[in-house]
């Protein structure tokens, strides 16, 4: 068991130097027209020595904000100010790629063009914060999205994706975790549709799958990611049946040529994140069902992390809340050396605006 965190995986084409990932996390550092600025090219070269970088959610177009200071990834100014976040990394040697989101319906009319409303599957509330111009506030209601709606926002995923390919970055990540738009699709707790695009599980499943299906053909074989929260209840998150659900999902994914599927099932303990007490937890069988390379996410420290490689549960693991305070983590874990423990007063310090991080969001 020992040192499997620090043994080389092949990627796709990609050859990462260790199975430590770093998780994507909240940083709240973008400009107020959702360009990185210059302590996020600064904040992952740091962390340059896992294995994989995954960038914060970056926003796939201006109706996909749900918090203040987000970045986005659907201007040709936020590409260029992700293109000195690649260059910085890869001058270090990392790899790094760009997670793209939508909130949906964890969204706010203070966030939205023209104070819209947000959009979901069904005009169903997330119960939940954002972080708005007055403070942390509930998210307001949303609007279910019409049929035709749904093909617009499938391109600007694809059109997000190009514009990573265009900024540097190795590949992308698509979100589909965490109570945003894609897993409000997936999951009957938010979608209440009769149409194509909810239902039955294979319907709930469509969008997902038209989505992923789209980046990947912007980007090709094993660079694109999916990223997933089967028992997750974060943004009011809830699924009446998530090991059929995901079993499903996961099946239809093997037969697109991801990268990784990227799994979040917590801890016990997780400082973050809580699952459906009700529901088994699903790794095992997923990974059982899942052809590819399996992420695994929700706590994991140096030796839950080794176990895990060790017994074949995962291939590799991203690690959140450690990297904040710690971007040597990769070190320090080879090292058994102590690990500093993030400090609000200081590590989670505003810029030079004042704004202050989210604290220990593990995206």
């Amino acid at each position: 068991m020992t040192d499997t965190l620090f043994t080389p995986y092949t990627l796709g084409s990609l050859t990462l130097p260790n199975r430590l990932v770093m998780a994507p996390m909240t940083r709240n550092r973008a400009d107020e027209n959702g360009v990185p600025r210059p302590m996020t090219a600064t904040h992952y070269a740091q962390r340059a020595t896992a294995g994989l970088l995954i960038t914060e959610a970056t926003q796939v177009s201006d109706k996909a904000n749900g918090y203040m200071f987000t970045p986005g990834l659907y201007t040709d100014d936020q590409a260029r100010g992700w293109r000195a976040v690649t260059d910085a990394v890869h001058a270090k040697g990392g790899r790094i790629f760009s997670q793209l989101w939508h909130t949906g319906r964890v969204s706010h009319t203070l966030l939205q063009p023209d104070g819209g409303d947000p959009v979901a599957p069904s005009a169903v509330p997330a119960d939940t914060q954002v972080f708005t111009p007055n403070g942390f506030e509930p998210p307001s209601m949303p609007r279910a999205l019409a049929v035709g709606e749904i093909p617009t926002i499938v391109e600007q995923f694809a059109h997000a994706a190009r514009l990573a390919k265009s900024a540097g970055f190795d590949g992308v990540e698509v979100h589909g975790a965490n109570g945003y738009l894609i897993e409000q699709f997936l999951k009957d707790g938010s979608n209440r549709r009769t149409d194509a695009y909810g239902g039955d599980i294979p319907s709930r499943m469509r969008f997902a799958l038209d989505v992923v299906t789209a980046v990947v053909a912007v980007w090709g074989p094993g660079r694109v990611g999916f990223r997933i929260s089967p028992r997750g209840v974060f943004n009011g998150m809830v699924d009446s049946d998530p090991l059929a659900l995901y079993s499903r999902l996961t099946e239809a994914l093997n037969d697109i040529p991801l990268a990784y599927l990227h799994l979040i099932e917590p801890l016990p303990g997780h400082p973050a994140f809580t699952s459906q007490e009700e529901v088994p937890p699903v790794g095992k069988e997923l990974r059982r069902i899942y052809q590819g390379s399996l992420m695994i996410n929700g706590g994991y420290g140096k030796e839950s992390g080794e176990k895990a490689i060790a017994e074949d549960a995962a291939d590799l693991v991203a690690f959140g809340v450690p990297y904040l305070a710690n971007p040597d983590l990769v070190e320090r874990y080879r090292r058994n050396a102590p690990l500093n423990v993030p400090d609000q007063d200081t590590f989670y310090g505003g810029d030079e605006k004042g704004y202050n991080d989210y604290p220990f969001l593990d995206e």
